[in-house]
């Protein structure tokens, strides 16, 4: 049961061309990936919603997905979610949601 602390599993789209930075530890990849539900309303429409993540990879996955994903492609990732501050260029201090996936699957 330990494995199930932390974890994330998600289906979804890539819904930008995945972004590769270089670090003195290692290759970092970002991306974000688009998740789609759906339900009917009382008047039996059918009603799509979807929800963006953030993702990020180092290492062999950030390698895995610089060389096969492109914008569109549908990708299985397993994870952990993450939670992190910064500021912005006007000093604003913004947090950001984001998993680190250590997993990817390809369709």
């Amino acid at each position: 049961m330990s494995t199930l602390r932390n974890s994330v599993r998600l289906v979804g789209r890539v819904g930008n061309t995945p972004e590769t930075k270089t670090f003195d530890n290692g290759t970092k990849v970002s991306l974000s990936l688009a998740t789609s539900d759906f339900y009917y309303n009382d008047k039996k429409e059918k009603i799509e919603t979807t929800q963006w993540h953030n993702i990020i990879a180092w290492g062999k996955t950030a390698e895995l997905i610089q060389k096969y994903v492109e914008k569109g492609k549908e990708i299985a990732v397993e994870g952990k979610l993450t939670y992190r501050t910064y500021e912005d260029k006007e000093g604003v201090k913004r947090s950001i949601t984001e998993i680190v996936i250590n997993e990817v699957l390809f369709f």
